[in-house]
């Protein structure tokens, strides 16, 4: 369900897109920091909605949402070697963005172990007030 809040007539999806690309790329770089993280989530509104196929199924929006998303992400800085990210490309309107990209990584687990991956995924995210209310990311 959409938000029935509009974006403004001038929004700037292009400048939008970049940059909250660039921010979430920021907070999976080997020396990714605290502040990566808080600029990445002052793209998010308070109660931001995220799930993740086929891990997390629920995309209910929660009134700490940002809160739970910062703790979350919090455990996992640092934790890559290497990573690297690109857009495939994008659409834009009705308050929605859609991002298709690819990203790979190489890291260690709190174990010690080694892991690598790489990955396609497909971001669906709804907008209220200039703001990302609701992220879906869909990728094996």
């Amino acid at each position: 369900m959409f938000s029935t809040s509009t974006l403004a007539d001038d929004f700037d999806y292009d400048a939008f897109v970049k940059a909250y690309f660039d921010a979430q790329v920021m907070t999976q770089q080997p020396n990714a920091t605290k502040e990566d993280l808080e600029h990445y989530l002052s793209f998010l509104t308070d109660d931001i909605g995220n799930q993740h196929f086929p891990n997390a199924p629920d995309d209910s929006r929660e009134p700490d949402g940002k809160e739970m998303m910062r703790k979350g992400m919090s455990r996992y800085l640092g934790v890559h070697t290497e990573y690297k990210a690109e857009i495939i490309g994008y659409q834009y309107g009705y308050n929605a963005v859609s991002i298709k990209h690819k990203f790979s990584a190489k890291g260690k687990r709190s174990d010690g172990s080694d892991f690598s991956y790489s990955k396609v995924a497909l971001d669906v995210l709804e907008l209220e007030n200039g703001k990302v209310s609701v992220i879906r990311r869909y990728s094996e």
